[in-house]
């Protein structure tokens, strides 16, 4: 059986802790050292991955225990074979997740490092405190297990006195520092309301990564960080996944860029050919495509050039189209920018969505089509995620989906059809049958 090259989980106790960037530095050098680097994410998150990608050279996949079976899980592990490393990012906190459990856990970072065998070394930051992070980590070690936890790195240290004391009692309590990097305040990322701005708006992106490979290089130990890790999982064959076509025409530029690889991926294995067109370039979705697929993004930032791309809204008109999130408010009647604004969309579906009153919208998502839609049939379950903080003002269509939180609470967002097009805010990430 081939067998997933040696990993290990990038996490921390909690958001803001410095995942991204240690991760990203790691990425970076381990890459200029000669190594394959295949780099993962755990849990849903569209940013993250093209930050990956553009450091290690090799495309950035999800694995989400929440959304994914096993099958899926290990199919897109497999990514890695071939690759000298794996590395996966961590999201939020090393045991955050849903409240009630998915297809193989909450959708936490630990439940990938259990599923995968790859231990966690943990990102802490240690601003604030001193000895008494060791207290806080020797429970995280604890409650991982120590067969899975490889150590820390201390992030944000304000002085070698001050690491000197933190290293110290981590040692006290057996707990191997693999690196401790000093406060830097000319490293950080820029940022916006779902995170990260995207990586292709990054205007320094390859120095910031070098620098960021740099300063990681310089206090983090990677010959014991590539020691700490463990082989994984025995790789299996991805899965071929439910297509929305069989030509799909795909919605990508920086309006439209939150897709998961993995989808595409699982489409071309089903024998789906995928043709990309821009939006904002004003580009007609290819003529000869029998579906037409728009993801997320951040089209409220481009909402006045979207409203002038008259070719790309009437390529859509009598064709089958599906929006997710960003796309979903394309297909409707307007989109109505935070200054008030009124931009008028394809006009294919009644909704009317605005971000004069923005309002979180967060969380997993499990859904059952009460009608065909994205190639799937009527009460097809499909497992996802929601995330934006646009609202909605009108919603006239039929429904799409019967669509439940991760406790089971019925979402009123529940997506509209109406002809051939059909959308909601859920970005899907594994349909059942799939998974």
């Amino acid at each position: 059986m081939t067998v997933v090259p040696p990993g290990l989980v990038i996490s921390a106790p909690c958001s803001g802790a410095g995942k991204t960037t240690v991760t990203l530095g790691l990425l970076r050098a381990l890459s200029e050292d000669g190594l394959a680097v295949q780099p993962f994410k755990t849990g849903p998150d569209y940013i993250d991955p093209a930050f990956h990608g553009a450091a290690a050279g090799r495309p950035s996949f999800n694995l989400d225990s929440w959304a994914m079976g096993e099958g899926l899980l290990h199919g897109i592990a497999a990514e890695a074979v071939g690759a000298d490393f794996a590395l996966a990012e961590g999201a939020m906190g090393l045991f955050d997740g849903a409240v009630c459990p998915g297809a193989q856990g909450i959708g936490a970072a630990a439940d990938i490092a259990r599923l995968m065998g790859w231990p966690v070394v943990l990102v802490v930051d240690v601003s604030g405190q001193s000895q008494s992070a060791a207290a806080a980590v020797s429970g995280f070690r604890q409650h991982i297990g120590e067969e899975l936890f490889a150590g820390v790195i201390l992030n944000r240290v304000a002085s070698p006195r001050h690491g000197r004391f933190v290293s110290d009692a981590m040692a006290a309590a057996g707990i191997a520092v693999l690196g401790a990097l000093p406060r830097r305040t000319d490293l950080s990322l820029p940022s916006r309301h779902l995170g990260l701005v995207q990586a292709v708006e990054h205007p320094d992106l390859e120095p910031m990564l070098g620098a960021l490979a740099d300063f990681v290089r310089g206090h983090v130990d990677l010959g014991a960080l590539r020691g700490a890790a463990r082989r994984g999982v025995g790789a299996v064959e991805a899965p071929r996944l439910t297509p929305p076509g069989q030509r799909i025409a795909l919605a990508r530029d920086a309006a439209f860029s939150f897709t998961y690889p993995h989808l595409l991926d699982g489409w071309r294995r089903a024998g789906a050919e995928i043709i990309p067109f821009s939006p904002l370039a004003d580009e007609a979705p290819d003529s000869a495509a029998d579906s037409i697929w728009l993801p997320g993004g951040y089209p409220e930032l481009h909402a006045g050039r979207l409203a002038a791309a008259r070719t790309f809204l009437d390529g859509l008109k009598g064709r089958r189209v599906h929006g997710e999130c960003g796309g979903y408010m394309v297909l409707g009647e307007a989109l109505i920018d935070k200054d008030g604004t009124a931009h008028r969309m394809a006009g294919q579906l009644g909704l009317v969505t605005s971000y004069q009153e923005r309002r979180l919208h967060l969380g997993y998502r499990h859904a059952r089509l009460l009608a065909p839609a994205a190639g799937f049939a009527e009460g097809a379950v499909l497992r996802g995620h929601e995330f934006h903080y646009s609202t909605l003002v009108a919603q006239p269509d039929e429904p799409l989906a019967h669509i439940t939180d991760a406790e089971g609470e019925v979402v009123a967002e529940a997506g509209s059809r109406r002809g051939l097009a059909s959308g909601s805010y859920f970005h899907l990430i594994a349909a059942e049958e799939d998974a």
